[in-house]
């Protein structure tokens, strides 16, 4: 599995939950109390998901992405071009990223089939609500370990997700990467365009 397969099944295993439910000193629950749900979903219509994909898109759809902080993450991976953008614009760059990312976050959920093969780890330090890092670990069919930290905020809706970094690559850093080069060529209005038109690929 690559680098952003590992993310999207990283992300997708992470988020099922109610925010109602959310220990708000603490993210790290979050993890271990939803991978559960998540899977149970899953396991539960995989034949059905085999034949019409569409079915773990709505899951994803209506569970995952509300829990990610998508503006947040859209404004770190323009950087610096973010502020010459209309609050609109910002909004419409990570809608156009989401919808993009949707397929690729359901077909890294129908990956995994055991919630037991995510392992949340003790966490250290302080809890910062600015930036707070759970390290998890992910047992690969190989018998190896992927390393695997979520990076969360506290927003006025609970903690929420806006980076993911997979053996110490970062989601955004990657992202950054592709998008940046793509603003400064083509402008950002062309860039969500592409987006979504499927033109432009942001997730291989």
């Amino acid at each position: 599995m690559n680098y952003l397969g590992l993310i999207m099944v990283s992300l997708g295993l992470l988020f099922s939950s109610n925010l109602e439910s959310q220990d708000l000193t603490d993210p790290s629950p979050l993890i271990s109390a939803t991978a559960g749900s998540i899977f149970e979903k899953i396991n539960g219509r995989r034949d059905e998901i085999r034949d019409d994909p569409r079915i773990a898109e709505e899951i994803v759809r209506n569970d995952l992405l509300p829990l990610m902080d998508a503006v947040y993450s859209a404004r770190l991976i323009l950087g610096r071009d973010s502020r010459q953008v209309s609050p609109e614009q910002l909004q419409e760059f990570a809608d156009a990223m989401n919808r993009q990312l949707i397929s690729k976050y359901a077909a890294g959920l129908v990956e995994f089939r055991s919630k037991e093969q995510i392992e949340v780890l003790d966490m250290k330090g302080k809890i910062n609500p600015r930036a707070t890092k759970v390290k998890t670990r992910f047992k690969l069919e190989s018998g190896g370990y992927a390393l695997v930290d979520y990076m969360f905020r506290m927003t006025d809706e609970g903690w929420k997700v806006f980076d993911v970094v997979v053996e110490g690559i970062s989601y955004i850093v990657s992202f950054q990467g592709q998008i940046r080069p793509e603003v400064k060529a083509v402008g950002l209005d062309a860039v969500i365009n592409r987006l979504n038109s499927g033109e432009l690929n942001v997730a291989g």
